[in-house]
């Protein structure tokens, strides 16, 4: 008799190994893919099958892992690592405050399976419920199984067991569905297979997939659901397959924005992270990389060769060969080549920042110009005002960083330095050359060089 179908709404992540073919001092789970961390893919993963309660079962780093998910995981901690089943034993008491209270599921996977999608969680739940039994495993059918562990089924269709490569003989091997490392268990029964697992191996652990073997032994119904995609079932033990797992998801997400309107001219070589969201139109050229929580207008044209992270950028921009951080770029704006936008500058509609500007938490007015080979910092410029090339604010005093303001309309010469904390007014004008130590008023011209004098025939007495 199947379940009434009820969306699983806790789940746990064993995270808690020891990542030793990482060969890392960083916990394998953080290691970035994307410019994410690891362990954040099957997160958002039980997130998207509407998990609300994600329980993370932790133990080297445990607290860089906590940091790095804060507000979205609930932690477990393995103090000794005894394998799979001891992880999720450590999970138990937690999964039983969430039965008494009502709930009946829990969905587990791994923190080094990043690749899993939320639609295949939500499948395996369904498929647990639809059959009416204690647990269902997601199984996959790579091209190729050597190593993995075998699912063999009895005669009605369910999981009569899982076999170990190197426990299956030679009939078994022949079988190319495999173990895809995610299950859904009536937590009831869960609790009834993880009391009764057996350290019965030679490294002397506890296996979820013993679990598994102790339920069927019970005369329990295990389903499954095998993904259309195998290659969700790949996990992360090694650089080796942390590359292989980037090469996945970035093909995934460059697909998906292409098929949204997005033209990336060389797919091979741009990188855009899972959480950038781009808008039709928009071309994106050779070289870039897009990360963050970036957020890209219709019909920009971004690239060759930028960088960009957690930014918001309006419709039409252009930016080229750039690198941004942290920035809002308004629509129209014209950015590049070689600019450095770093955090905290926030640039109007209609904005040109040019070759070899840096700027760094300004703001900057609509129509405004600062075209070349300029440093602006701590500053705010009003709208419509031209920045002369090579000007420089001097924010900062060796001590503390000031402010300059440079009012609507002003014009600021070439090669200006302008000495914060400083106040050029709207209208006002620097002479090119001059360093500005005291405020400029509106409409006036601020002078501050010495008077050129020639010494005639100079050269020639030398």
């Amino acid at each position: 008799m199947a379940e009434t179908r009820e969306k699983t709404k806790i789940a746990v992540v064993l995270a808690a190994g020891q990542g030793t073919r990482m060969k890392s001092d960083l916990p394998k789970v953080l290691h970035p893919l994307l410019g994410e961390p690891m362990a954040t893919y099957p997160v958002r993963a039980l997130e998207e099958a509407g998990v609300g309660q994600i329980l993370m079962v932790l133990g080297k780093g445990a607290d860089q892992v906590e940091q790095a998910l804060s507000g979205r995981i609930v932690p477990v901690y393995q103090e000794e690592q005894l394998g799979t089943g001891h992880a999720l034993l450590m999970a138990l008491p937690k999964l039983q405050v969430y039965q008494d209270s009502g709930g009946g599921e829990c969905l587990v996977t791994y923190g080094d399976t990043p690749l899993i999608k939320g639609e295949t969680l939500e499948r395996l739940s369904e498929a647990r419920a639809e059959a009416g039994a204690a647990a269902a495993i997601l199984t996959a059918k790579p091209d190729d199984p050597a190593g993995l562990g075998r699912i063999i089924r009895a005669e009605d269709g369910s999981v009569a067991a899982i076999v170990e490569d190197r426990d299956a003989d030679e009939s078994q091997k022949i079988v190319n569905e495999i173990n895809a490392g995610a299950f859904a268990f009536d937590i009831a029964w869960l609790a009834k297979a993880l009391e009764n697992l057996k350290p019965n191996n030679a490294q002397g652990e506890y296996y979820l997939t013993d679990a598994i073997a102790w339920l069927i032994g019970q005369g329990q119904k295990v389903a499954s659901y095998c993904t259309p995609s195998p290659e969700e079932g790949l996990g992360v033990n090694d650089r080796l397959q942390l590359s292989r797992a980037q090469d996945i998801l970035r093909r995934r997400i460059l697909e998906r924005h292409m098929l949204n309107g997005v033209t990336i001219e060389e797919p091979s070589a741009t990188i855009i992270g899972p959480f950038v969201e781009i808008g039709r139109d928009t071309v994106v050229e050779t070289g870039c990389q897009i990360f963050g929580h970036s957020v890209i207008g219709e019909a920009c044209a971004v690239g060759p060769r930028c960088r960009i992270i957690d930014c918001r950028i309006g419709d039409g921009t252009k930016i080229n060969q750039t690198t941004a951080l942290e920035c809002e770029i308004g629509a129209l704006c014209d950015i590049g080549p070689f600019a450095y936008m770093r955090p905290g500058c926030v640039l109007a509609d209609k904005v040109k920042v040019g070759a070899f500007v840096e700027m760094k938490l300004s703001s900057v007015g609509t129509g405004t110009k600062v075209p070349h080979l300029s440093y602006v910092g701590d500053s705010s410029l009003g709208s419509g005002a031209n920045i002369g090339a090579g000007t420089i604010t001097c924010n900062y005093d060796g001590v503390d960083h000031h402010q300059t303001i440079i009012g609507d309309g002003a014009f600021i010469g070439s090669n200006s330095n302008l000495v914060a904390p400083v106040v050029i007014g709207e209208g006002a004008y620097t002479a090119a050359g001059s360093t500005i130590t005291q405020d400029v008023p509106p409409f006036s011209l601020g002078i501050a060089r010495g008077r050129q004098s020639n010494i005639i025939d100079w050269r020639k007495r030398k």
